[in-house]
């Protein structure tokens, strides 16, 4: 049967040509790239993804279908969130058939489900060199000429959508660990719960002084950290304190602004499982995954804050700590799915400042 035909329209006039699966449908966004082979469905859930159209690069995506929404302790056991975030799917070959010892229905089943319009037939490599030389973009996917706006995902404040809407507790562990709700990947939550806590997820623009924690966690999430005015504000409070805090991701960004740092967007980003980082002051070099397109500014930092990581790509900021307080943050992924594990003890460290804090 003949696949329907879409085009891929970039904002500074290049267009490619491809067809339609998943939702018959056009849709906007930021064009960004991921260079991981394998890992989609937990890519597609991952809420940093927000207002995105993904193009992976890997050429056959689908083949091993996705899995049932099967929760566990409260939380969806193969997925990162409970919904898919990206806007669109941009890939190069689609394969409709699929096996997998856990796969219920197809991906364009499942894109189709969740009104996810996406297009493949591309050429991505060709697309990524494109993004590399002139930046990630504004996009369209195109489907029966059905036009739409474009849309500048970095103008809004993406965390406001994705951040949960009321507190939600999981687990009953000894430790209790605030985390603030930037966009978190759920496996993150199950890392803590493993480890003998009491999880508190706040939204974004939460009140921590409301709140009874041994420790504060500020998550991952998309979009350009500047906009959330509310939870800087929050956290220069917090970091009064001697509480211990940890952040990942979009969490490394707000600690560096609360501090008084700056930030600013990167050319295309880094969205992979094979980003390479160096320890500062050590020869320690661990492989991460990665997905964000704004950085520290190394030279903005204050003198009691220190660069904790660096990576070995391109020189960019990869984490900071305060050189007193216990008090750190990453900017890759030590929670991992998907990906590599080589950093998840990034997550004993911090409950291990929690514990000393707690005085247990």
């Amino acid at each position: 049967m003949t696949k329907p035909s879409a085009k891929l329209v970039l904002s500074n006039g290049m267009s490619f040509n491809g067809y339609s699966f998943g939702f018959r449908g056009s849709v906007s966004g930021e064009v960004v790239f991921n260079t991981a082979m394998t890992g989609y469905p937990e890519s597609l859930t991952d809420p940093s993804y927000q207002g995105q159209l993904l193009v992976l690069t890997y050429p056959l995506i689908g083949n091993y279908g996705v899995p049932d929404m099967i929760f566990e302790a409260g939380l969806p056991a193969f997925f990162e969130s409970d919904k898919i975030h990206i806007s669109g799917l941009i890939i190069s070959s689609y394969s409709e058939q699929y096996s997998h010892w856990n796969a219920s229905q197809s991906l364009g089943e499942w894109l189709e489900k969740h009104r996810i319009p996406a297009i493949g037939g591309i050429d991505t490599r060709a697309l990524t060199q494109i993004i590399r030389e002139h930046g990630a973009m504004p996009g369209k996917i195109v489907v029966d000429a059905e036009n739409v706006d474009w849309r500048d995902p970095g103008a809004e404040n993406l965390v406001e959508e994705v951040s949960a809407k009321e507190v939600i507790e999981y687990g009953n562990g000894n430790l209790r660990i605030a985390l603030v709700d930037l966009g978190v990947k759920y496996n993150i939550i199950r890392h803590f719960l493993k480890r003998d806590t009491t999880v508190i997820r706040v939204p974004w623009n939460y009140d921590l002084s409301k709140l009874e924690f041994d420790g504060l966690f500020l998550s991952n999430g998309p979009g350009d950290p500047k906009q959330c005015v509310e939870t800087i504000a929050q956290l220069k409070e917090q970091m009064e304190k001697p509480r211990p805090i940890f952040g990942i991701c979009l969490g490394n960004q707000l600690l560096a602004l609360a501090s008084g740092a700056d930030t600013f967007k990167l050319r295309y980003g880094h969205r992979s499982h094979n980003q390479p980082v160096l320890q500062t002051g050590t020869n320690k070099a661990l492989v991460t995954s990665q997905n964000h397109g704004y950085a520290i500014d190394n030279q903005s930092l204050g003198k009691e804050w220190e660069t904790w990581f660096v990576n070995l790509n391109d020189g960019t900021n990869e984490g900071i700590r305060h050189r007193a307080l216990p008090q750190f943050s990453v900017q890759f992924h030590p929670e991992a799915s998907s990906g590599p594990t080589d950093t998840e003890y990034l997550f004993d460290e911090f409950l291990a400042e929690v514990k000393r804090f707690k005085g247990i």
